[in-house]
C-alpha cells in the first residue's frame, strides 16, 4: 500500500508529507509553549520551520535532477521517517541551517558528474559548506567531499583544486564583516565551536541510546545494499552513489568529533541515507519486501519519535 501511494510523483504525496512535517514538528513544540510569547523565538521557529520543509523539496531536487531516483515520492517520505527518530532536530535551529547548506553543496557536487561550470559548482559547493561551518564548525569536514569530486570529475586543470581556498577566502571576508557589524569576537566564537570531543556518554534516557542504536542498524542494512548492488547499477551513476556513500562517512565522522554532541547531529547523515534507501526501494523490485522495509521503518520512527517526547 505504502509503495503504491509514493510510486509515483504527485500533488498528493508532496502535500502528505508537507501535512506530517508540520503535524509532527507542532506535536514537538508544544511540549514548551513559551516561545509563543515572544516575537524573536516565534520567529525562529517559523525560520526553522521554513528549512527544513525546503530541505525536503532540495533532496526531492537532488535525486530527481541528477538521476538518482524515478520520478516517485520515495526520498521526501523516507527523509520525513529518518527525521522522527530524531525528534529534538526540530529544536535544534543551528543544526537545521547548517545542514540546508550542506544540502546545496551536495546538490552542485552530484551535478558535476554532467561536467558542465565545474568551476562554478566546486566553487559554489566549498561556499555553501564554509557557510554551513559557521553554524556547526565540523561541517568543514565536507570539504573532504569536495576534493573526492575533485577526483572524480575535474582533478587535471589545476586551478580547481584552488577553488575551495578562494571560497574560503570569501567567506572570511563576509564572516569578518558580520563580526564587526555584531560586535562578534572571532578568536572565541571559534575557540568554542573548533573542539574535538569523542565522548558519545551524552544520553539524557535509555530512549534516545535506543533511537541511535536503531538508527545505526537501519543505516548499515541500506549502506550494505547500496555497495552490494552499485556495480549492477548504471555505470553514469557510480560516481554520484559513490559521493553519496563518501557524505555519509563524512557526516558520522562530523557526528563523532562535535562537542556538545547529541542525536540532532546524525541530521547531516539523513540525506545520503535517503538516497541510498530510496535508491534500494527502487532497485529490490519484490513489492512485499519493499511494504515490509516501509512498515518497519515507519514503526521504529513513531516508536523513536513519540518516546522521546
Amino acid at each position: 500500500m505504502i509503495t503504491s501511494v509514493f510510486k509515483k510523483s504527485t500533488p498528493l504525496n508532496y502535500s502528505l508529507v508537507v501535512i506530517l512535517i508540520l503535524v509532527f514538528f507542532f506535536i514537538f513544540q508544544i511540549k514548551d509553549p513559551s516561545w509563543v510569547s515572544s516575537y524573536f523565538l516565534a520567529f525562529q521557529k517559523v525560520s526553522l520551520l521554513c528549512f527544513i520543509l525546503a530541505s525536503f523539496f532540495l533532496i526531492n531536487f537532488i535525486v530527481k535532477k541528477n538521476g538518482l531516483s524515478k520520478d516517485n515520492g520515495y526520498a521526501i517520505f523516507f527523509y520525513l521517517l529518518f527525521i522522527l527518530f530524531f525528534p529534538t532536530i526540530f529544536a535544534n535551529a543551528n543544526v537545521v541551517y547548517a545542514n540546508f547548506f550542506v544540502l546545496l553543496a551536495l546538490r552542485r557536487l552530484i551535478s558535476l558528474q554532467s561536467l558542465k561550470a565545474s568551476k562554478e559548482k566546486i566553487f559554489d559547493a566549498s561556499f555553501w559548506i564554509l557557510i554551513a561551518a559557521l553554524f556547526q564548525f565540523w561541517c568543514v569536514l565536507f570539504l573532504i567531499l569536495v576534493f573526492i569530486s575533485i577526483i572524480f570529475h575535474a582533478s587535471r586543470d589545476y586551478r580547481n583544486w584552488i577553488l575551495p581556498f578562494i571560497a574560503l577566502l570569501a567567506v572570511s571576508i563576509i564572516f569578518l564583516f558580520i563580526s564587526l557589524i555584531f560586535h562578534i569576537d572571532i578568536i572565541e566564537f571559534f575557540q568554542k565551536r573548533a573542539v574535538i570531543d569523542f565522548d558519545i556518554t551524552y544520553f539524557k534516557n535509555n530512549y534516545e541510546n535506543g533511537a541511535l542504536s536503531i538508527y545505526v542498524a537501519v543505516a548499515l542494512f541500506f549502506i550494505f545494499s547500496m555497495l552490494t548492488t552499485l556495480s549492477n547499477r548504471p555505470q553514469i551513476v557510480h560516481s554520484s552513489y559513490k559521493k553519496v556513500v563518501a557524505c555519509f562517512f563524512i557526516a558520522a565522522f562530523v557526528y563523532i568529533v562535535s562537542p556538545d554532541k547529541s542525536n540532532d547531529l546524525l541530521l547531516f547523515s539523513i540525506a545520503p541515507l535517503t538516497i541510498m534507501a530510496a535508491s534500494h526501494v527502487e532497485y529490490m523490485q519484490q513489492k512485499l519486501n519493499n511494504e515490509i522495509v516501509f512498515y518497519v521503518l515507519i514503526l521504529c520512527s513513531l516508536f523513536t519519535y513519540f518516546s522521546q517526547l
